[in-house]
């Protein structure tokens, strides 16, 4: 049952949760900069490009954000860097999402943990998403599933996290909910961010994908991939109303990736409070309500101390799962 409880939690989160951003201090970056760890095209790359772009549009910063893609580790390569070499740095900000709470929670990330970096804020949560090629034969969720209880070695399935992250923990709640036993038979293949994930799909060297909706996104537009279920409660609007959810189809799996930011844990406190007050005011705007409506990100706006909590019972609620389908005693 632990499944249901953690899609309760979640659900909940990503439905209920709000908070107040900090007061601003005196401080402004003066090189500010985001790393997203992973290659060009992953979700943690749009947090970093769009979020930039937005503040600095909304003059909430006044200098271009500088993004620098820092692959390796299931983001473990990038937490390395900073808590190793850029531990007091005040313009530095990090994407992170469930993804990095799962390999966090798993001890992935060798000698590193929670405690060692801030947590600034959420800037939306990311359905998660189980997708084929534009040109697959597969087209429904139960049937890709049905495939992989006929034969578990005949489906790989690609995604951005490392083997036991998140991207790999969606794709076995869906099994887990299908009735699935074992679902550490599924066969998944990890690599450094969703896009390098959707090329080895259209490549022909996997036969799905698990990601979320916002790194899916320009592929579905372009034609590439088809979405066969949304991990959503509901039909999402607008332009991704389109797309089934795994409830409809009967496999009640629910996975939503929380977005969002940390910093170095020896960020002084008026750089903290700057930074978490801006991540605050864009997403109190108008202008970061209509960035989340086109990339399909539901509301989830947590910022300094309750970001934190909510970051370390997910990192508590993701352990459970872990346990209970082997990946750690």
């Amino acid at each position: 049952m632990i499944f249901n409880a953690t899609r309760v939690t979640l659900a909940a989160a990503i439905l209920g949760l709000s908070a107040m951003a900090a007061p601003a201090q005196d401080f402004t970056p003066e090189n500010p900069e985001c790393i997203a760890p992973a290659n060009p095209g992953g979700g943690w790359d749009f947090t970093c490009r769009q979020v930039g772009k937005s503040l600095q549009d909304q003059g909430l910063i006044d200098k271009t954000m500088q993004v620098v893609n820092l692959a390796g580790g299931g983001g473990g390569v990038a937490f390395a860097e900073v808590v190793n070499k850029r531990g007091d740095d005040n313009d530095l900000i990090v994407a992170a999402s469930s993804a990095t709470a799962t390999r966090l929670a798993q001890g992935a990330y060798p000698g590193n943990t929670t405690d060692q970096v801030r947590w600034l804020a959420s800037i939306g949560a990311d359905y998660g998403v189980i997708a084929v090629a534009a040109d697959s034969d597969v087209d429904t969720l139960p049937a890709l599933l049905d495939m992989i209880k006929a034969d578990p070695t005949s489906v790989s399935v690609a995604g951005g996290s490392a083997v036991g992250g998140w991207d790999h923990l969606k794709v076995l709640i869906a099994a887990n909910a299908y009735g699935i036993e074992d679902v550490r038979q599924v066969k998944y293949i990890a690599f450094d961010g969703g896009g390098e994930a959707v090329t080895q799909l259209l490549a022909g060297s996997v036969q799905a994908f698990t990601g979320d909706l916002s790194e899916a996104k320009g592929f579905v537009d372009s034609g590439d991939i088809k979405v066969i279920a949304v991990l959503a409660p509901e039909r999402l609007d607008g332009e991704f109303a389109e797309f089934p959810t795994a409830r409809e189809q009967g496999v009640d799996a629910l996975g939503a990736n929380w977005r969002g930011f940390y910093a170095p844990g020896g960020m002084s406190d008026a750089a903290y409070d700057s930074w978490v007050s801006k991540i605050g005011d864009l997403y109190a705007s108008d202008e970061w309500k209509a960035v989340m409506e086109v990339n399909g990100l539901a509301p989830l706006d947590l910022q300094g101390a309750d970001f934190q909590a909510f970051v370390m019972d997910s990192v508590s609620q993701i352990q459970q799962i872990s346990r209970e389908i082997g990946i750690i005693k």
